[in-house]
């Protein structure tokens, strides 16, 4: 069986610019992902991942059997435009995918055609460097609905049962402008995290909190524009009703970010 993450993602490619201030603010995050993969009981058959960087009018699944990556970053070094993740697709797991979604009366599609977005290749690359996991992205559903997400990551829960390692990749803090204010930006900052780490422990009451979460303190001020924490409605969903644990809590350029576990 496996567990379920919500993961950050960092900034871009931040994992592989040459060294300096804005790689090393985010040494915390990239060790932390090193040793995900080492932690699991069994190594996953797939990978199943939700990135924030990709919206679709209904959830669809990436079914290539080899997709390219989208170098989706912008105002990087030209050397991250070369960066390579050769990870096989897995056209069987996808079709498994709206197999489940359709069996809860979810409408999804299928395409083979875009690339992996910055938002799976970046972290998969740390995690699994050697990239020798099949991976499937799924995208999230246009108008970012809490509740149709938790259902998406209900529905897919059998999954976990079949080898799949479910991901959530986004960031829980992603104001630009914030990240670079302190004062009252990092109280703003704080209080936020703070509930998300405090809901991702209380199994039983954590979807109404999810579904309410413009309701915690200064939700707004941390996710102007929820792309950057529905992924985690997904991997939350497929966890419905467990405990969950705070898997990782750090700072990258002075604002708090966590990353979470299920099971």
């Amino acid at each position: 069986m496996q567990p379920r993450f919500f993961i950050n993602h960092g900034g871009g490619p931040c994992f592989f610019l040459e060294p300096g201030p804005m790689r090393d603010t985010w040494r915390e995050l990239e060790a932390y992902l090193r040793g995900v993969v080492a932690t699991l009981a069994q190594q996953p058959r797939t990978i199943l991942i939700v990135s924030g960087h990709w919206e679709e009018s209904v959830p669809t699944v990436n079914a290539g059997a080899h997709p390219p990556l989208l170098y989706d970053h912008g105002g990087f070094p030209n050397y991250t435009y070369r960066l390579t993740f050769p990870a096989p697709g897995a056209p069987e797991v996808a079709a498994r995918i709206g197999t489940l979604l359709s069996a809860a009366g979810i409408a999804s599609a299928t395409e083979t055609r875009r690339g992996w977005d910055h938002g799976v290749f970046v972290p998969l690359k740390v995690m699994k460097p050697c990239a020798d996991i099949p991976v499937v992205q799924l995208s999230m559903q246009r108008g970012l609905d809490p509740a149709a997400h938790l259902a998406i990551g209900r529905a897919l829960r059998p999954l976990r049962d079949e080898g799949v390692l479910i991901l959530g990749s986004r960031q829980t803090y992603h104001t630009m402008r914030g990240f670079f204010g302190g004062g009252a930006a990092d109280q703003k900052a704080e209080a936020i995290d703070a509930w998300l780490r405090a809901t991702m422990l209380d199994g039983a009451t954590r979807d109404k909190s999810l579904i309410r979460w413009e309701d915690a303190p200064h939700a707004r001020a941390a996710q102007p524009h929820e792309d950057h924490l529905l992924p985690l409605m997904v991997a939350e969903g497929a966890a419905s009703g467990e405990a969950g644990t705070v898997d990782f809590q750090g700072h990258a350029l002075g604002k708090p970010i966590s990353g979470f576990r299920f099971g």
